[in-house]
């Protein structure tokens, strides 16, 4: 974050300037539940990271919510960031249904324990230090960087499967 300081008729001003990164974010699974893994494209200026992992056994919401996560992790200072998925089980899950979750004890429309509540709970503290919008858009509709961090969570459920 950069802070710029400006004094003017003898009152200081801060102005607070957040980097704008952009977050792709996908999971995918064989099975479900199954080997899955998650695929993230980090996107700030012109520079751009690539992240993947896998687990043995999970299901791919899972693997949904853990790729945001694991994007969110690896920023080092709070940002403006715009994660962008496939998955409405994410973007609703964190633009909807969290507030009613968290009023009803974790419990969904239905009564029912929220699954996943672990991940929800790392991604709500997660989020608390940035500033984010959550983006839908449609998957294998030719995004470029959806279809690449597809990719990316086919390529670790390869390298794991290969692994054992």
């Amino acid at each position: 974050m950069i802070i710029m300081v400006i004094l003017i008729n003898s009152r200081l001003y801060f102005l607070f300037y957040m980097k704008q990164v952009f977050i792709y974010s996908d999971g995918a699974c064989r099975g479900n539940p199954g080997p899955g893994g998650y695929g993230i494209i980090l996107k700030y200026n012109n520079s751009i990271k690539e992240i993947k992992g896998a687990e043995k056994n999970t299901t791919n919401n899972k693997m949904e919510l853990t790729a945001a996560i694991m994007g969110l992790k690896t920023l080092k200072e709070s940002c403006h960031v715009t994660i962008v998925s496939d998955s409405n089980y994410l973007i609703h899950g964190m633009t909807k249904w969290i507030n009613s979750w968290l009023k009803k004890g974790w419990k969904t429309a239905d009564k029912t324990p929220v699954k996943n509540r672990e991940l929800w709970e790392e991604l709500i503290i997660l989020s608390k230090r940035h500033k984010i919008e959550w983006k839908w858009i449609k998957g294998h509709n030719s995004h470029p960087e959806n279809e690449r961090a597809d990719e990316l969570a086919n390529e670790a459920i390869d390298e794991l499967l290969k692994a054992d």
